[in-house]
């Protein structure tokens, strides 16, 4: 297993744009508050870059992020932001240079299948927020500077915490964590880029997506079959997933239900990670283990060096 260091006040972080690209006035801005945390940066030579709805040509965001594990000066690495694109890189991504420079790599949404891409190459990366998230969210914030800087074997999040919490076929359970953006993991399939599911802790979130749109991918995964190779699943934030009117639509929750239960999986609804706030910082690629009877979800081993 590849681990990257633990990142502390003044560690160097590499931004980069892997997927769509954004105007240069909003970059700066997020720069400076990220800045503001107590870090110092280097820029993707492409950051900047436009081409449609790509932040550049796949060659050059795909350079950008050989380059950052390259870079000695460069400590770990934060993508900007998410949208689309990252999916087009992957056969341009060094293997072995990523093997040989081990970092800690963070992003979500499209970033996902880079997470767990590089997680089958044997490093440990991180489902949190990118450069562009909302850092004034503390329980966001504080996940991130926490996890950055740990290297426990048993890091924790309480589930208690989280009222809103729920459960479906509720138990225990350990796995292997993977997964991140629904719409993605859908993408991958039957690709050399598919999300493993074997004895993992599959995380899921989406963005803006219909009920009914929930429902097509989580059949799509359960035809598959890829979801009963699962422990247990971990839903995150859906926001924006639903309707001003049900009449000719089930809710959320009825989909997740209907399309999840008879799994006989255990399924955790509503763990604070994804699209909306607090966006907790989860490793990707790790042993974990939940427990429904403390309602603790603990992280087995040591994420960061």
């Amino acid at each position: 297993m590849l681990k990257g260091k633990t990142l502390n006040a003044g560690a160097t972080i590499g931004i980069i744009a892997p997927s769509s690209p954004e105007d240069k006035e909003i970059i700066n801005k997020k720069i400076e508050k990220f800045i503001s945390l107590g870090f110092n940066i280097k820029l993707g030579s492409h950051l900047f870059d436009k081409y449609g709805y790509l932040a550049g040509s796949d060659q050059d965001r795909a350079d950008d992020i050989n380059n950052m594990f390259q870079d000695s000066s460069v400590d770990g690495i934060v993508c900007f932001r998410g949208g689309y694109g990252s999916i087009r890189t992957l056969s341009f991504i060094n293997n072995k240079l990523i093997r040989s420079n081990p970092k800690f790599f963070c992003g979500y949404s499209d970033i996902t299948l880079l997470l767990n891409y590089f997680s089958k190459l044997g490093l440990i990366t991180f489902h949190g927020p990118m450069i562009n998230s909302n850092f004034d969210d503390l329980a966001t914030l504080d996940s991130f500077m926490s996890i950055i800087s740990s290297n426990t074997s048993k890091y924790t999040y309480d589930l208690n915490l989280y009222k809103e919490i729920t459960y479906l076929n509720p138990s225990s359970f350990t796995g292997k964590i993977v997964g991140g953006n629904l719409s993605m993991i859908c993408s991958s399939l039957s690709t050399p880029y598919e999300v493993d599911m074997k004895n993992s802790i599959l995380l899921l979130e989406d963005v803006n997506e219909s009920p009914y749109a929930i429902d097509r991918m989580l059949t799509q995964l359960i035809y598959n079959k890829n979801l009963k190779k699962c422990k247990g699943i971990i839903l995150g934030s859906f926001d924006g997933c639903t309707l001003p009117d049900y009449t000719k639509s089930l809710r959320l929750d009825q989909v997740f239900t209907d399309r999840l239960k008879p799994l006989e999986i255990p399924i955790i609804i509503g763990f604070p990670f994804g699209h909306s706030y607090p966006n907790l910082t989860i490793p990707i690629g790790c042993k974990a283990k939940f427990s429904y009877e403390k309602k603790l979800f603990t992280v087995e081993e040591t994420f960061l060096t």
